[in-house]
């Protein structure tokens, strides 16, 4: 090999090692209490270890507070691997009242601060949404989709051009009906799943890798 050749080998592994894309980094979002850490946890789970976990889960809304990221996750699916990073971040609302933590059996103190961190975690979710290439937008599917807080996120995503991926969460209760949310967002794609039983799994990674790899 001249010594032409042997620059030209050289200078392109510098090159790719240097500029080699990186995985994109995806938020998850949605409402409160939707399944977001629920299905990070399954994610960790199904490709890291069983003892891996994004956070804590709660029937208490707003049991994540503050967003977490998972760097170099890699997912291999229908012939395909992708390296992803995941940003499991708290739960969006347009109005966060303590009161509705007293409910929950919170005293007054504890409520108070849950709810001031609530609506700061709500702020920090929103300052992610700059630094993302995607968004996995987590739905209860056993809820009415059309809320401001999905209509709000989904028209965001659309006018910053973000990737949008729609997870029908919680296929497993009786009264989930994800053909709903398919129907009132056709415009995206939308893949049912129960992120706390493991179904359609599968498909959301093949959806996964489709739509952000």
């Amino acid at each position: 090999m001249n010594m032409i050749k042997r620059f030209k080998v050289s200078f392109s592994k510098i090159f790719n090692k240097l500029f080699k894309k990186k995985g994109a980094c995806i938020g998850i979002y949605g409402p409160p209490n939707a399944g977001k850490t629920t299905l990070s946890n399954r994610i960790l789970r199904d490709w890291v270890g069983s003892e891996e976990t994004m956070g804590s889960v709660s029937h208490i809304a707003h049991e994540t507070r503050h967003a977490k990221r998972r760097n170099g996750l890699i997912i291999e699916t229908n012939g395909h691997t992708i390296s992803l990073d995941i940003v499991d971040t708290p739960g969006l609302a347009t109005k966060i009242d303590f009161h509705d933590f007293m409910e929950q059996g919170m005293s007054d103190s504890e409520s108070k601060k849950r709810s001031k961190e609530a609506t700061e975690g709500v702020i920090e979710a929103v300052k992610w949404l700059d630094d993302l290439d995607g968004v996995i937008l987590v739905m209860d599917s056993t809820e009415n989709p059309y809320t401001q807080v999905n209509v709000t996120v989904i028209g965001n995503m659309e006018a910053r051009n973000l990737p949008l991926l729609i997870v029908a969460n919680k296929v497993d209760l009786p009264d989930a009906d994800p053909g709903v949310i398919k129907e009132a967002f056709p415009q995206h794609p939308m893949v049912p799943v129960s992120a706390l039983e493991g179904m359609g799994m599968d498909s959301f990674y093949e959806a996964l890798a489709k739509q952000f790899g």
